[in-house]
């Protein structure tokens, strides 16, 4: 499970001055059952608004998300979503962190605990269960994030730029955990991030959004067998072509707004 159809989405925002400015424009995708894509593109691009459209978290003017044919319309128990700023509640610990959307579903404290333990230990972190999230370190709290998402036991997991606060050996380490947690579990995975590195070395298909407003620029198929090598042509000709793609789209747009008088 954990099929997405998007069709037609279309968002925008009113600013304070009253002007309109159009994050998505005209998203069209489809994503298989246990597909992992990553979503890049410049700043301002509307990933995030995107993820949590699809999150139930934001509302469309227009068009429409399914997960698994279901219309979403607010927050659901099949999308779980990690953000980047981990969202952990300081005054629990690691044990009753995880359990909390289960306990929010009305679960049982022995059932709660018996399930967030299972998930703690996927990510590693057994020893840790007491521990508070200001004893753990920025690798480790994220690992409690993603374990909290999936002991709901959701569809479709959303990361908006998890690992983009982790110094870069920390994230290298986080990328490999996710992918042996993907495989163990086989959740369908929409990743938000701005490293063309990261994006080659996880997904199955990387969607490059276009400048503002958002649109689908261009879907790239990564067809290197895992596990991935940093090292390897083919890895290093992907990331350059996306880094050019962006690179690109960013000029283009600085171009456009110094002939606005917008700089």
């Amino acid at each position: 499970m954990g099929r997405v159809e998007i069709t037609n989405l279309f968002r925008e925002f009113t600013r304070d001055d009253g002007g309109r400015v159009v994050a998505l424009s005209d998203v069209n995708l489809t994503i298989a059952d246990d597909e992992f894509v990553s979503f890049v593109g410049p700043s301002g691009c509307g990933k995030t608004t995107l993820l949590r459209i699809i999150a139930g978290l934001d509302t469309a003017n227009s068009g429409e998300v399914r997960v698994d044919g279901e219309l979403i319309t607010g927050p659901g128990q099949k999308v779980g979503m990690v953000f980047q700023e981990y969202s952990l509640f300081p005054w629990q610990n690691v044990l009753t962190n995880v359990a909390f959307g289960l306990r929010m579903r009305g679960i049982g404290k022995e059932e709660r605990y018996s399930i967030a333990k299972k998930f703690i230990a996927l990510v590693g972190l057994t020893q840790f269960e007491e521990s508070y999230p200001y004893e753990l370190s920025g690798g480790m709290r994220q690992r409690v994030a993603i374990a909290r998402a999936l002991a709901t036991d959701p569809d479709l997991l959303l990361m908006d730029e998890p690992f983009g606060a982790l110094d870069a050996q920390t994230r290298n380490h986080m990328q490999c955990e996710l992918l042996d947690i993907w495989g163990t579990k086989k959740k369908t995975i929409l990743f938000v991030t701005h490293s063309c590195d990261e994006a080659v070395f996880l997904s199955d298909r990387v969607v490059v959004l276009s400048p503002r407003p958002g649109r689908i620029r261009e879907i790239i198929n990564i067809s290197i067998p895992r596990p991935r090598d940093r090292t390897n042509k083919e890895f290093i000709d992907l990331r350059r072509s996306l880094l050019e793609m962006i690179d690109e789209d960013e000029r283009k747009e600085e171009r456009i707004k110094c002939k606005s008088g917008n700089l």
